[in-house]
């Protein structure tokens, strides 16, 4: 049996007001290809289809899409919601889905109710145990939030993931391709930092050890960059579709393309499929910005440029866009900036935003004091944020 396992797509995801949609749309294109020429048997996908809850109407239309085609390919579909996408539309379009050969869950079910699907594909029977994004308030009740600590909490919502997964796995048979679908964050993985920090850290970190090692392939989502993770099983993140912030750089996207038996591991190939514009960072200083700049001029993605310089320097941004007007992120870095030390908050401290703002700035700035025209300017915008509000 072959199967596709690809995740992360972030649907109606914008990057400092670029729509990236179209980008990932291509993508989708590419992957629907693909699928066809290698004959895949289903495809998995494992959370984060959208970048919001309530995605904007192209991303749908692009969704919806992908999935019709692959209908006509007679290539069925399984999806699952992540932390960016609403499980309530996932649950609410179920019912209707399957007219177009997709099966989605959108909460963590038990296996009667939907957390196990099983689809007859043209290679054999495939089991799939399903395990959306389980958000902390779901699974830990109100008292549990008043009466354990945070380590308490912690543990607690670890034993009841590794009671749902191992539920969920007793489903699976030995006639059969049995795969386990999540959207979790593993142990020790590498991010990519474009994840949610939120739900990627502390009581959503999983060990690897508490999955079931009774499948023969774990497809797991929420982590944008692809690897595999240390397990006795076949346990792999395909990543996102497309290079989604620039923390994944210049960094191959793409999805995983799974062989599997029953009663055996599944072996994996990772296949990359090329970004339509593709992220790239460049750092320079004052001396050779324009000859680093005319060098990427025909880059046809968008850049993150960090200039190197002593003090600030108005229209900084204005210059490097003329040259590059595909940079998206114009970053100065200042010499000798420590990284600014934590400060405990006293009792009866009062909040500042003047202040704030200038402490801010000289720090970032290596200066002293805040030129009298920019705090003035700020002083202005307090003011009428203030007034707007009142």
């Amino acid at each position: 049996m072959r199967l596709i396992h690809t995740s992360d797509w972030h649907l109606g995801r914008k990057l400092k007001g670029e729509d990236r949609t179209p980008e990932i749309a291509a993508a989708l294109d590419e992957l629907l290809n693909r699928a066809k020429d290698l004959k895949v048997d289903a495809v998995l996908v494992a959370g984060d289809i959208y970048d919001r809850p309530n995605p904007p109407a192209e991303a749908e239309q692009v969704a919806y899409s992908f999935f019709a085609k692959l209908k006509e390919a007679n290539i069925p579909a399984i999806i699952i919601a992540g932390n960016h996408d609403s499980h309530l539309r996932f649950d609410s379009a179920a019912k209707i889905l399957p007219y177009v050969g997709v099966q989605a869950l959108g909460r963590p079910q038990k296996a009667e109710n939907g957390g196990v699907i099983n689809i007859d594909t043209s290679a054999g029977k495939l089991c799939i145990a399903a395990m959306p994004f389980a958000s902390e308030k779901r699974l830990l009740k109100y008292e549990d939030l008043w009466s354990k600590d945070d380590l308490e909490q912690r543990l607690y919502y670890r034993d009841r993931v590794k009671t749902f997964l191992n539920r969920l796995a007793r489903e699976f048979k030995g006639d059969r391709v049995n795969v386990i679908m999540a959207h979790m964050t593993i142990e020790g993985i590498q991010r990519a930092h474009s994840e949610v920090d939120f739900c990627t850290q502390d009581s959503y970190v999983i060990p690897g050890q508490m999955l079931p090692n009774v499948a023969q392939y774990i497809a797991l989502g929420h982590i944008h960059k692809p690897q595999q993770v240390s397990n006795s099983v076949p346990t792999y993140y395909s990543g996102s579709l497309i290079q989604v912030d620039f923390g994944e750089a210049e960094e191959e996207k793409g999805f995983n393309l799974v062989e599997v038996e029953p009663g055996r591991p599944a072996k994996v190939e990772f296949i990359s499929i090329p970004c339509q514009k593709p992220l790239k960072v460049i750092e320079c200083n004052e001396a050779n910005l324009e000859e680093t700049l005319a060098a990427q001029r025909e880059h046809p993605g968008f850049l993150k440029v960090v200039v190197k310089i002593n003090t600030s320097k108005i229209g900084l941004a204005e210059t490097v866009r003329k040259i590059c007007p595909q940079a998206l992120i114009v970053e100065p870095k200042y010499p000798n900036v420590e990284p600014k030390k934590r400060v405990e908050l006293q009792e009866d401290y009062q909040f500042d935003a003047v202040k704030e703002f200038q402490n801010y700035y000289s720090h970032t700035k290596g200066i002293e004091e805040v030129p009298t025209a920019i705090l003035e300017a700020f002083k202005q915008l307090h003011q009428e944020m203030n007034d707007a509000i009142a």
